[in-house]
């Protein structure tokens, strides 16, 4: 039985455009965000982080360097919200901190993930017992390790009739089919905001495509689309996850190599539709659905999801705020959730979308101090 208080969630996603950290009230019977934050990435730590997650060469020293100063970020941007809404330590009953993630492999001979931020550091900073590295224990269990959040979504958007697919676009797309009378599925459909942002970044000097304005203003080359939609990743079944160590500008150079013609804005336009794509394509092998709830940030930019809803007549695409949940907390919200399960002791993933062997409880536990006065 989970313990009703507040938690904390942090979450800093494959977008690397900020941390996330979300104060929520929760209960067996329900989950109230009161709270939230969001703090900008320093540039200089993103660019080190993105070096990594892109297969460039590092050293032990540099990835000690990076967890130290995570949890260090992570720490300050927590002790800022708990200023911000007028709370102490004693507070909180836990933090689940998701972690940066610099490397996804659960596919190779020996799977692995690898989330960076020193939850010691957290827990030592902010005096709160921290859970993180959830990803693992899954894992252990012969699962992917991700997505973990359709547990949360189940839980907190699941219909007894309605038929329902839950869309984070961060860095990443992933989804979460809820369809009354059959097991959940979950998993990562491929690039969200990723490529759009780096794209972006490299000809505008742009975080992102704001609105999409940019991809509008251009025109979708076929030819460049259907090499990019031929990747193997799409046809793979489920349970799959992937990140930046796979979608990232080197695959996107590759099949530039074959299509140089395309302009800046053109490429744009076509990226854009290569997660508009993607995403309905997955969604209609789920079986299709009633309302497609999207959350994330690709839920701001209203170009793709005009695309999004021209690519599935018939079912309506909205942001999950329509639904009483903030697109851009859902995920923190969801590792508070998380990290009060794994408190009760109570699994947190879901075998039908992992691929793990067994539902198991997710994480690992940084108690806080005792004061022994």
């Amino acid at each position: 039985m989970i313990k009703s208080g507040r938690y904390i969630g942090v979450m800093s996603g494959t977008s690397l455009d900020g941390v996330d950290v979300v104060l929520a009230a929760i209960s067996d019977k329900f989950v109230a965000e009161q709270s939230s934050l969001s703090a900008t990435f320093p540039i200089e730590l993103k660019k080190r982080i993105l070096d990594i997650c892109q297969g460039q060469s590092t050293t032990l020293s540099e990835i000690g360097k990076i967890d130290r100063e995570l949890g260090s970020l992570y720490a300050d941007a927590i002790n800022q919200l708990l200023k911000q809404v007028g709370l102490t330590a004693e507070d909180i009953i836990a933090i689940g901190c998701h972690g940066q993630t610099v490397w996804h492999e659960p596919d190779s001979e020996q799977p692995f993930t690898m989330q960076l931020g020193d939850n010691n550091r957290i827990a030592a900073l902010t005096g709160i017992t921290t859970v993180g590295d959830f990803r693992r224990r899954d894992m252990a269990y012969g699962g992917q390790g991700a997505p973990l959040v359709p547990a949360f979504h189940l839980a907190v958007l699941g219909h007894p009739t309605e038929k329902r697919i839950v869309l984070n676009i961060g860095g990443i797309a992933n989804i979460t089919a809820l369809l009354p009378g059959a097991y959940v599925k979950g998993y990562d459909t491929g690039p969200g905001n990723m490529l759009m942002d780096t794209w972006t970044w490299r000809n505008k000097q742009k975080a992102f495509d704001e609105n999409g304005e940019w991809a509008s203003c251009g025109q979708v080359d076929n030819g460049l689309l259907n090499a990019m939609l031929a990747d193997p990743y799409f046809r793979r079944s489920s349970p799959k996850s992937t990140g930046r160590e796979y979608f990232n500008m080197q695959w996107l150079e590759q099949h530039l190599t074959h299509f140089p013609a395309v302009s800046a804005r053109d490429v744009q336009a076509t990226l854009c539709e290569l997660t508009a794509a993607s995403i309905a394509e997955q969604v209609m092998l789920c079986g299709g659905c009633e309302r497609l709830i999207v959350c994330g940030g690709g839920a701001k930019n209203h170009f793709l999801m005009q695309r999004l809803a021209a690519l599935l007549p018939g079912i309506e695409v909205a942001a999950s705020d329509k639904y009483g949940l903030s697109g851009d907390d859902m995920e923190a919200l969801a590792f508070a959730w998380l990290a009060a399960r794994s408190v009760a002791g109570l699994s947190g993933n879901l075998a039908s979308v992992t691929g793990a062997t067994q539902e198991t409880v997710l994480g690992a536990i940084y108690p806080k101090n005792i004061d022994k006065k």
